[in-house]
């Protein structure tokens, strides 16, 4: 089985090394091209206003000037020999839980995964302070990763999905088991928003990540991390609210 590595924190981020200790459990196979530098809420963007440079680190390693979205889609079309039968995405720093998989560069490499066909999963290392740095532990997702992962493989996903995958943030041996779950929904304002001074005397703002609130809700992604629980949540590309279409069509037909 060959499987292609990405992620959205950079190529030389310690979950990517995580990840590699994962995916050499399933394969001998494996492939990675991540980005140069840190995407971290780049969302499925693609770069288009500037060139994108592909720089070989060792055999099967590579890396882009680029977003996630980049990479993923140099792999298929330039690096890989053939087709992978598995795209892995992380491990990240941090959640990807409810409405934040709208942001993460993390999910949107595996969504251009699944665009092009190809079974792709999504994993992330909750945390539990923001500003933990480089001391983030990734206990879960090393114990458990493998062991989430073995019955996703061969999964008869339905086109155009993807599986999301948090471990939560606990040693590995304190984690209670794996849910499959729907994604939950934040209630919140968008963070926080850091305003100061740079050296030159303009103002500038930084968005941060404290002060986000959400409510669990049951079954959800969000419940499940916070019980100590690996979460397992199919997504779909496909954005239609179908129970709005008739309502829409009817007020034109009008």
């Amino acid at each position: 089985m060959r499987i292609l590595l990405t992620n959205d924190d950079g190529i030389n981020a310690p979950g990517l090394y995580v990840l590699e200790k994962i995916a050499a459990q399933l394969s001998d196979d494996i492939w990675i091209c991540a980005p140069s530098e840190e995407q971290s809420g780049a969302g499925h963007s693609l770069t288009l206003n500037r060139p994108v440079r592909l720089r070989e680190h060792a055999p099967r390693r590579f890396s882009v000037t680029g977003t996630p979205t980049d990479s993923v889609t140099m792999a298929l079309r330039k690096v890989l020999p053939g087709a992978p039968d598995l795209i892995l995405s992380g491990v990240n720093r941090g959640a990807n839980l409810g409405d934040d998989v709208t942001y993460s560069g993390t999910v949107s490499a595996a969504m251009e995964g699944a665009l092009a066909g190809i079974p792709s999963i999504a994993l992330s290392q909750v945390i539990e302070h923001n500003d933990a740095g480089n001391d983030v532990s990734f206990s879960a997702a090393e114990e458990w990763g493998a062991k989430v992962l073995k019955p996703l493989v061969g999964a008869a996903l339905a086109p155009r999905t993807l599986i999301n995958v948090n471990f939560p943030a606990l040693a590995g041996n304190k984690v209670n088991g794996i849910r499959v779950v729907r994604q939950g929904f934040h209630d919140y304002a968008r963070g926080s928003l850091v305003e100061s001074v740079d050296p030159r005397g303009f103002p500038y703002f930084w968005f941060g990540l404290h002060g986000i609130e959400h409510t669990l809700g049951r079954n959800t992604d969000l419940e499940a991390t916070t019980e100590g629980y690996v979460s397992v949540t199919p997504l779909q590309v496909d954005l239609t609210h179908d129970a709005s279409l008739a309502m829409l069509a009817k007020r034109f037909d009008a």
